[in-house]
């Protein structure tokens, strides 16, 4: 009995054997037994018997892993240690949580800080405020009706309702959600706070007035700023606009992550825009959602992908994807043109027609598509416009990280918002072979962690803050489709933020322990 337990303290402490032979010889045998006694539960959780794929993109090894408050301290053979609370992995996967590249995630914080769809798949961490779209800052009332795409996040301008970055972070470290979060601030949403005419160009004052909002979002916290220079608020704007409002991120070791302004034909030139404000301004770019739109544009990949490859070796440039070949946004008849298939995600003024294809909505209606869309403005849309194969090519590509693009709160959603990490990790990588599990993991935890400047987060190691995945890599599937797209992955058998379990076998516990997460300042 006495054997095993000084084993035990001397496996945990790391003593070695000439120093446990010199306790002993000094008589401290007594004294040993006591300190053994008190260390009864070394740990508040104790992983067994995981095969654990720490996030690096190394190979997998078998051990088990102790937690004391939100970090990992200890990664080993730790079968003699105890611990207040024991999850027994039978040897399936111990992962870092999952890291959501790119969400819309703004309100749901706030309104559902249960955060299910994410938890539920996995997801430990989430990116916030793309495409130029967040909640703040929003110092002056949203325009009534809220300018689209500034609706994907509310539709009736409600939650638009902090002035300033800082009492949006504020509102999210006093309400924590599970999942911890790193937010970026809106281009999208500078403009509408500063400009009434979103058709023009910046002027000078509203460029500094953007400027200073900029610089108030990066003091409080915010990571970076991004663009969705697709969208109509922001078409208008040239490339100066961007530089210019994007200086301040510099002086905060800012990233700029951008929806480009073409996905299509212009892809080449946006590439060229996106990498030069990344130069001018001296900060990391991220590439949003790569893809290529429109079917005279499918297999360019190649192209794209080694223009990239290429601008990666002159500057820091990053890059996420979602593994689907159908895209989800606001609805515009434009967009539908291009696309093979259309589904109406949501729609203000006719909401039943939610989940229902944009061609058997105008046949019921008895009008042309164009006249479809018209009545069911404001709404939303699901649009088939990309190629399987540049789909695989983009996630294959080494430097990819995954991010979900989903849309909470619209009616019928895209299936990406419930399900993108584990169709990463059963149809991409166990069904079609696409990478290997170490691999698959990386591109979605330490990969983006790194990326993104997350300290500390994305892998398993000791000392790292304790988020973790845990999961069965035989089972773990995507659940929702296009016509089912609310529904819990499969495989996905406990969730940790933080040292805290929020998610277990399918329930979530009630812990909401996420946190607000910055970049480091150099």
């Amino acid at each position: 009995m006495f054997a095993s337990r000084y084993s035990l303290c001397q496996a945990f402490c790391d003593l070695g054997d000439k120093g446990a032979k010199l306790w002993l010889d000094s008589g401290l045998i007594f004294v040993v037994y006591l300190e053994i006694e008190a260390m009864s539960a070394q740990f508040d959780l104790l992983i067994r018997n995981a095969t654990v794929i720490d996030g690096t993109g190394a190979d997998r090894f078998h051990a088990d892993i102790g937690i004391n408050g939100d970090r990992i301290v200890k990664i080993g053979h730790l079968s003699e240690c105890t611990a207040k609370e024991e999850i027994d992995l039978k040897g399936q996967v111990a992962a870092p949580g999952f890291i959501d590249a790119h969400t819309h995630d703004d309100r749901m914080m706030l309104s559902n800080p249960e955060m299910t769809p994410k938890v539920s798949q996995g997801v430990t961490t989430i990116i916030g405020g793309n495409c130029g779209v967040s909640l703040a800052p929003m110092p002056r009332p949203i325009p009534d009706p809220v300018t689209p795409p500034l609706n994907l996040l509310d539709d009736e301008g409600g939650w638009f309702r902090f002035p300033s970055f800082k009492s949006y972070l504020d509102a999210l470290r006093a309400e924590p959600s599970t999942t911890n979060r790193a937010m970026l601030v809106g281009h999208t949403t500078l403009r509408v706070a500063t400009m009434d005419d979103f058709e023009k160009p910046a002027t000078t004052e509203q460029i500094q007035a953007m400027r200073e909002l900029v610089v108030e979002a990066m003091q409080a916290g915010a990571i970076g700023v991004s663009t969705g220079l697709f969208y109509e608020p922001a078409v208008a704007a040239p490339t100066e606009e961007v530089i210019e409002i994007c200086r301040p991120l510099k002086e905060y070791n800012g990233l700029y992550c951008t929806h480009m302004r073409d996905e299509a034909d212009g892809i080449m030139d946006s590439l060229e825009e996106t990498f030069r404000i990344g130069r001018e301004v001296d900060v990391p770019v991220v590439i949003s959602h790569h893809k290529l739109v429109g079917a005279k544009n499918h297999g360019r990949s190649d192209e794209t992908l080694e223009f990239i490859r290429q601008s990666m070796a002159k500057q820091p440039i990053c890059l996420d994807c979602y593994p689907y070949t159908a895209g989800s946004t606001v609805l515009s008849m434009s967009r539908a043109q291009t696309s093979s298939r259309v589904i109406v995600t949501w729609s203000k003024s006719l909401p039943e027609y939610a989940g229902q294809d944009l061609v058997k909505i105008a046949e019921k209606m008895g009008v042309s598509q164009a006249d479809a869309v018209d009545r069911l403005l404001p709404a939303g849309a699901i649009y088939f416009r990309m190629d399987e194969g540049d789909v695989q090519k983009i996630l294959q590509f080494a430097p990819t990280m995954v991010g979900s693009d989903g849309l909470p709160h619209d009616a019928s959603p895209h299936p990406r918002l419930w399900s993108t990490f584990p169709r990463v990790l059963g149809h991409y990588r166990r069904e079609l072979g696409l990478f290997s599990l170490e691999t698959a993991v990386h591109k979605m935890t330490g990969l983006t962690a790194v990326n993104f400047g997350l300290t500390d987060r994305g892998i398993l190691k000791e000392g790292a803050y304790a988020d973790l995945t845990l999961f069965d890599e035989e089972t773990v599937d995507e659940v929702a489709t296009y016509e089912n797209p609310i529904a819990m992955a499969r495989g996905i058998h406990a969730v940790i933020v933080n040292g805290v379990v929020v998610w277990d076998h399918g329930k979530a516990t009630g812990a909401r322990p996420g946190r607000v997460l910055s970049r480091p300042r150099k």
